[in-house]
């Protein structure tokens, strides 16, 4: 059995610590195992790693997604990138043909798909190996995951079963979308399951539809071909066509972290950074990802969240509506973690002229190389932390931690942390925060110097 993360998300409802490049599932605001601060797809990947499944799985993402999930989970996570970025079915064709094409996987492997960022017990990813007996025993096409509601939410999709069978598996009736709360309760009575969407089916299974539908079968081709397949969901593309559908119950926690309140819920701290919540504040909570304090005083059921991108005060069961409020801010994202650390614009400015001054704090963790960067504006860096090796036009200097660097226009440097580095940068030109954004896609496609070797 081979399992399929799919890692999307544009951020926007876990606003300002959320954005285009860090989406919820890499906010480090959950309790780990060990009491240090996690995300919930490092959260997930620990748990894959209790049942032996990390080993069978791959992430579905996008490119701006790469550099934080190797930051987070480790250069080796094995990782599928969507050309550009679409809805569920494109990402899971891409990531079954990979298997299909490059890896070699069997017709009759069973495939499982999960979001990155379930809240979940530990034994949700028994359940999830089920799915290959479930699969077997049925005959099914399609087997799903399904949890037993709580109460009548708004938020979920169900489930409707026909036949049920203790222990074992449901055969689907049908599902209902999100339905209003009254209907949701009839749903309940009828012993309806909130859909955790997951998916098991067998390679073969996917790989027949594709080339009914004449899409490409062959990994390169289908990249080439990636920009004409719809952009559905694979609910809608697939599951609402397929005739024999089974769901696996699964009996425990399970909860999707997607606003500030339900969050907030599952946080084992009220204070996260610098803040201050006075003793006749009830149920509210402070996320604060800046270097100003926060106090919060004579209010309740309130969130506070501040991250170089903005700061957010809300009622929790307010928190949802953020999404339609966020599209008025154009900036783009302003920090961002890479694979060899991370940057956060510290202040930025634009004259008359269009002439801008942007300020960023970078760090750059032990043993990490920043490779082949090549400036279109003049930089100042002041190294404000650590030490290592600078390479700037094939010249090699130690740098440590008070040392100031003027590099000019066109001039191309590597850095390489010897430990954790931090360092300020300011740059003077044009188009900074423009050169900024694309600055992922330069990344994830520069090639390293001939000297790289050396570092």
């Amino acid at each position: 059995m081979r399992i399929v993360l799919l890692s999307g998300g544009s951020g926007k409802r876990l606003w300002p610590l959320s954005n285009d490049a860090r989406s919820k599932q890499f906010l480090k605001v959950l309790k780990g195992e060990n009491g240090e601060m996690e995300s919930m797809v490092q959260r997930v990947w620990r748990q894959l790693g209790k049942y032996n499944l990390e080993d069978k799985a791959i992430v579905a993402t996008n490119s701006s997604q790469v550099e934080m999930l190797h930051n987070q989970l480790g250069q080796n996570i094995p990782v599928v990138v969507e050309p550009e970025r679409k809805d569920t079915f494109p990402a899971i064709a891409l990531a079954a043909v990979y298997l299909y094409s490059v890896e070699g996987c069997s017709l009759d492997e069973v495939i499982g798909v999960m979001p990155v960022d379930p809240f979940v017990e530990n034994h949700f990813f028994e359940t999830i190996k089920k799915l290959e007996w479930g699969l077997n025993e049925s005959g099914a096409d399609l087997a799903l995951l399904g949890v037993k509601p709580t109460y009548p939410s708004e938020k979920y999709g169900y489930i409707v079963p026909n036949i049920t069978t203790v222990n074992d598996f449901i055969k689907v009736n049908k599902f209902c979308e999100k339905p209003n709360e009254s209907l949701a309760k009839k749903l309940i009575h009828q012993e309806a399951l909130w859909n955790c969407g997951v998916f098991g089916f067998k390679l073969g299974y996917i790989i027949q539809l594709l080339k009914r539908k004449n899409i490409p079968v062959e990994y390169n081709d289908l990249l080439k071909y990636y920009g004409q397949l719809p952009s559905n969901s694979f609910d809608y593309e697939v599951v609402e066509t397929a005739r024999n559908i089974i769901a696996l119950p699964y009996d425990g926690y399970w909860k999707d972290l997607g606003t500030w309140n339900t969050l907030t819920d599952e946080m084992d701290t009220h204070v996260i950074g610098n803040g201050v919540i006075s003793h006749d504040v009830m149920d509210s909570c402070i996320v604060n990802e800046l270097d100003i304090p926060i106090i919060l005083m004579g209010v309740e059921n309130v969130v506070v969240a501040a991250s170089p991108d903005g700061l957010l005060v809300t009622d929790k069961k307010s928190s949802h509506k953020i999404k339609q409020y966020v599209s008025h801010f154009q900036d783009g994202p302003r920090y961002e973690e890479y694979a060899w650390g991370w940057s956060r614009v510290l202040e930025y400015s634009q004259k008359e002229n269009d002439t801008e001054t942007l300020t960023e704090k970078v760090h750059l963790t032990a043993g990490s190389t920043l490779n082949d960067q090549v400036n279109a504006n003049q930089e100042v860096w002041t190294v404000t932390e650590g030490e290592g090796i600078l390479v700037l036009n094939g010249e090699f200097s130690e740098i440590a931690a008070g040392s100031t660097l003027t590099i000019p226009v066109g001039e191309t440097y590597t850095w390489k942390a010897a430990n954790d580095m931090e360092f300020v940068v300011i740059q003077n030109g044009k188009q900074l925060m423009e050169n900024r954004r694309k600055k992922d896609e330069v990344i994830l496609h520069v090639e390293k110097p001939a000297y790289s070797h050396y570092l």
